[in-house]
């Protein structure tokens, strides 16, 4: 592995967590958002990660990883698709005939601990940017 694929590999996790806040913030500030330009309330979404696929035997697969940089991206944002909560609010202006209302599917507290996963992640990917920047730089010591 060479020095740029080092800084890469954290990099790409960076992105990825970034993404991930991104969708989280926005999920936490539409909890309470009843109408959409699409129309209902707001549904949340969760980002996918994914890497490239191993192939092969555990043998080739080992030697594939050796040879290739392995990178974490956004594969795709998915909507959640739990119900939506219901509740009886008939002096809303978003009440249907029986005077219930649909809220988002965001559970605050989920989207907390999300957030916290993120920022974990977000952090050890800081970690290891910083470590290797701290071995390249060792690294160039020891020609001196």
């Amino acid at each position: 592995m060479n020095i740029s694929q080092a800084f890469a590999i954290p990099a790409s996790g960076l992105d990825a967590q970034r993404e991930r806040l991104n969708i989280i913030s926005s999920n936490l500030a539409n909890v309470d958002s009843t109408q959409t330009p699409e129309g209902g309330p707001y549904r949340r979404r969760d980002v996918v990660f994914s890497t490239s696929p191993a192939e092969g035997s555990f043998a080739s697969a080992l030697a594939q990883e050796r040879n290739t940089l392995k990178q974490v991206k956004v594969s795709q944002i998915v909507y959640d698709q739990r119900p939506f909560k219901e509740v009886f609010e008939p002096s809303h202006p978003d009440a249907n005939t029986e005077g219930y209302v649909l809220y988002p599917n965001v559970n605050a507290m989920e989207e907390m601990v999300n957030m916290i996963s993120a920022l974990r992640s977000y952090e050890a990917n800081v970690t290891m940017l910083n470590s290797v920047k701290s071995m390249a730089l060792k690294a160039l010591e020891i020609g001196r």
